[in-house]
């Protein structure tokens, strides 16, 4: 039994050494990169084979006007625009992470196949979202599913960050470790695609008859967040910092009038 115990023991240890063992960062890049670019490319030709109008059709339904044809392909039009946004914001969080990250690990390294496992998904996201009739149950089932999707795509990226900052410094740069300049920012970036999504859901769960809507407004609104979230932070951290500063200030003062005070001023 102790044999067996000791055997444990040592297999534990021998796992865990092999989780934080160091692993080639450029290959993570290069092999993640590889990934966005495919399933980018993967959607491209889903919008370009399926949601072309046939020339037949365009002047005998239509009377010859391409704009009026192409206004009926509409929706799969912004669910192809917004599934590819969310994979290009989803490869700059990705670059960003890994642009403060200097020494990548096993374990960040099987995050981020898991994170690349379900951002392989969002072309079938885009093909649930755009071929299900308006406002029947299948269509909220699809949204539902592209919610999901994109929540664990975005948390994963979460679980390598949050990896990285267990073993700080050796995995991170100064500047982006806790409590550095950019560490609040990462953060939020970090979390915004999960909590967006999760909202987004169960919005869905509550709002049925308005899933459509909500979905494409989370597609929409996240781009302009991103680039609202950067301003936001500073303003935060500028307003957490002067609320200690003056706190500070505070405490040197009274510490100040009672040196200036006697001894019997400060006994009574």
């Amino acid at each position: 039994g102790q044999r067996r115990e000791e055997e444990e023991h040592h297999s534990l240890e021998t796992f865990t050494f092999y989780l934080s063992e160091p692993l080639s960062k450029e290959r993570v890049e290069a092999f993640s990169d590889g990934v966005y670019a495919i399933v980018a490319t993967l959607l491209i030709l889903d919008i370009c084979e399926d949601n072309v109008p046939d020339p037949r059709e365009v002047e005998e339904k239509f009377h010859g006007s391409l704009l009026e044809a192409l206004s009926e392909y509409g929706p799969n039009y912004l669910a192809y625009f917004g599934s590819f946004v969310t994979i290009g914001l989803l490869w700059f969080v990705h670059h960003s992470l890994f642009l403060y990250v200097t020494k990548a690990t096993r374990l960040m390294g099987l995050l981020n196949i898991l994170s690349l496992a379900f951002i392989g998904g969002l072309p079938l996201a885009y093909q649930l979202t755009s071929e299900f009739a308006e406002k029947s149950h299948n269509e909220i089932e699809a949204i539902q599913v592209s919610c999901v999707i994109t929540f664990f795509a975005g948390i994963f990226q979460f679980a390598i960050w949050t990896t990285a900052l267990l073993n700080e410094e050796e995995t991170l740069h100064a500047f982006a470790r806790y409590g550095g300049k950019e560490h609040a920012f990462m953060f939020a970036k970090l979390a915004l695609y999960p909590c967006v999504s999760l909202g987004a859901f169960f919005l869905t769960c509550l709002l049925s008859e308005f899933s459509t809507a909500i979905f494409h407004l989370m597609q929409i609104v996240i781009p302009f967040a991103f680039l609202a979230l950067r301003i936001f932070v500073r303003i935060a951290l500028t307003a957490i910092k002067s609320v200690m500063s003056l706190s500070r200030r505070k405490v040197v003062l009274l510490e100040e009038e009672e040196a200036c005070l006697s001894p019997n001023e400060t006994l009574s």
